[in-house]
C-alpha cells in the first residue's frame, strides 16, 4: 500500500490516551474571515474617497466657505437670529452641518451606483460578509468622510467668526447622528437607483432642498406660519437646530425633541435599509 495514501483518521492520534479530540467548529472558524471582509470593505470604502480628498473633501470646504463669503458679507449687518449672536458666527455651524449631511449622502450613494453600473459589485457579495456588517461599512465611511468635511469646514471658517462652544456633547451627538441618517439614506438611494440620473434626482429633488429649507442661512421663527410647519416636517431642520445649539446654547425647538426626530428617523431608515439588503433588493437580483 502507497504509504502516501495512509492518512491517520482524526481521532487517530488521541486514540492512545483513550481521549477524543473535537473537530474544530466551522462556524468559529468563519468569523476571523468575517471580521477581515468587514474591516477590509470599509478600508476600501473610507480609502476610495480618501484617494481623491481634493474633490472629496476640499471642494466641499471651498463651497462653504464662499457661502460664507456671500451671504455673512450681505446679511452680516441686517440679520440677528440669535440674540447676541452676529449672523456669520450663525452661518457657521450651519454650514458645518450642512457639509456633513451632504458628504455623508454623496459617499454612500455614489460608492453603490458605481459599483453597481461598474459590475465590481460582484465582488464585494462574493466574500462570506453578512448584511449587517454590508451596511456597517458603508455607513462608518459615509460617517467619515461627513466628519472629515464637517471639520475641515469649521477649521477654515473659524476665522470669520470668532468660535464659540457652549455644549460640545450636543455638537458631537447631532454631528455623528446626521452623519449616520444621510449615509443610510444614501445607501438606500444607491440600492434604488439603476442609473446615474436617477441618484441625481434623490440629491437635486430630496435631499438639497430639504438641506436648503432646513434652516441653515436663516432662523425658522421668523417664517410665516405655513412655512414655519413646513420646516417642523422636515428631519433636516432637527438636525441642523441641534447642532447649532451646541454652539450657542439657543436653538429654535428643545434640543431635546430634535434628539427624538433624529434617532427616530435614523432607526426607520436603518430598518428599511437592512431590510432591503437582507433580501438582496436591486443587489443580488
Amino acid at each position: 500500500m502507497d504509504p502516501a495514501l495512509d492518512v491517520p483518521r482524526p481521532h487517530a492520534a488521541a486514540a492512545d490516551t483513550g481521549t477524543a479530540r473535537p473537530l474544530a467548529d466551522p462556524a468559529s472558524a468563519a468569523q476571523p474571515a468575517r471580521a477581515t471582509g468587514f474591516r477590509t470593505l470599509l478600508y476600501k470604502e473610507v480609502l476610495r474617497f480618501w484617494k481623491v480628498s481634493f474633490q472629496t473633501i476640499g471642494a466641499p470646504v471651498l463651497t462653504s466657505v464662499l457661502y460664507l463669503l456671500v451671504f455673512g458679507h450681505v446679511l452680516e449687518a441686517h440679520v440677528e437670529a440669535f440674540p447676541g449672536v452676529t449672523y456669520t458666527a450663525f452661518l457657521i455651524p450651519g454650514l458645518v452641518m450642512m457639509s456633513v449631511l451632504q458628504n455623508a449622502f454623496a459617499n454612500s450613494s455614489s460608492s453603490l451606483i458605481q459599483s453597481k453600473i461598474t459590475g465590481n459589485l460582484v465582488f464585494v457579495l462574493l466574500p462570506p460578509i453578512s448584511h449587517g456588517e454590508f451596511f456597517a461599512a458603508y455607513a462608518i465611511a459615509s460617517i467619515v468622510r461627513g466628519v472629515m468635511v464637517g471639520v475641515g469646514v469649521l477649521v477654515v471658517t473659524v476665522w470669520f467668526a470668532p468660535l464659540t462652544v457652549r455644549a460640545p456633547l450636543w455638537i458631537l451627538v447631532f454631528g455623528l447622528g446626521g452623519a449616520a441618517l444621510l449615509g443610510v439614506l444614501g445607501l438606500i438611494a444607491g440600492i434604488v437607483s439603476d442609473k446615474f440620473d436617477q441618484l441625481a434626482a434623490f440629491q437635486n429633488f430630496i435631499i438639497m432642498p430639504a438641506t436648503f429649507l432646513s434652516g441653515v442661512f436663516y432662523s425658522v421663527k421668523g417664517l410665516p406660519p405655513f412655512w414655519l410647519a413646513v420646516s417642523h416636517l422636515n428631519p433636516f431642520f432637527y438636525m441642523i437646530d441641534g447642532f447649532r445649539y451646541g454652539f450657542f446654547a439657543q436653538s429654535d425647538v428643545s434640543p431635546w425633541l430634535s434628539l427624538c426626530v433624529v434617532l427616530s428617523a435614523l432607526v426607520v431608515v436603518t430598518g428599511i435599509a437592512l431590510r432591503m439588503l437582507s433580501m438582496g433588493y436591486k443587489i443580488r437580483h
